[in-house]
């Protein structure tokens, strides 16, 4: 079995609930670490084996599998998840506007709202980042012409009797 299906058996394994949220909790405490060392290091390319980045970031290969899934669509050349073993070369090279886009996309405040962006991204650029989201949001229905109103094309007609004439 592929580790991206581990990870994701894992994810899903049935738990009590207590169970579930000490996993979650352990899991996102993690991830919080990982994504903290990122924004503290300032270094966004990471090299070498999955086992070997996942030694680096101090989870099991597995675990990791399920932080990559997290960032993949951050990177700059999305990774084919299905794929990885332990043996898989990575290239890891971050894109942090996207990540930041990303975990407002997530609603991952814990991630967002780390103090670590501060050296990374200006208080500017993330407002930035988060009006786009927000816009990216937001429906905007299109005005129709009823067939009664004036027809666009500036006739003078009503609509009905120009541009709306079947």
């Amino acid at each position: 079995m592929a580790l991206y299906a581990d990870w994701l058996a894992a994810a899903e394994q049935q738990r009590s609930e207590t169970e579930q949220q000490k996993y979650w909790e352990a899991y996102f405490e993690a991830e919080t670490n990982n994504y903290r060392k990122i924004l503290a290091s300032g270094q966004t390319v990471y090299d070498g084996t999955l086992s070997e980045l996942a030694a680096e970031f101090s989870m099991e290969p597995v675990v990791f599998c399920g932080f990559l899934d997290g960032i993949n669509t951050s990177l700059t050349q999305e990774l084919d998840l299905d794929a990885l073993t332990e043996a898989s070369e990575l290239h890891l090279e971050i894109d942090l506007e996207k990540l930041y886009y990303n975990m407002l996309a997530a609603k991952a405040s814990w991630l967002y709202g780390l103090p670590e962006w501060d050296e990374r991204l200006s208080v500017e650029r993330r407002h930035e980042i988060t009006k786009e989201y927000r816009s990216s949001q937001t429906f905007v229905k299109e005005v129709s012409v009823g067939r009664n109103d004036p027809c666009p094309c500036g006739s003078g007609k009503k609509y009905k009797k120009c541009c709306g004439k079947s």
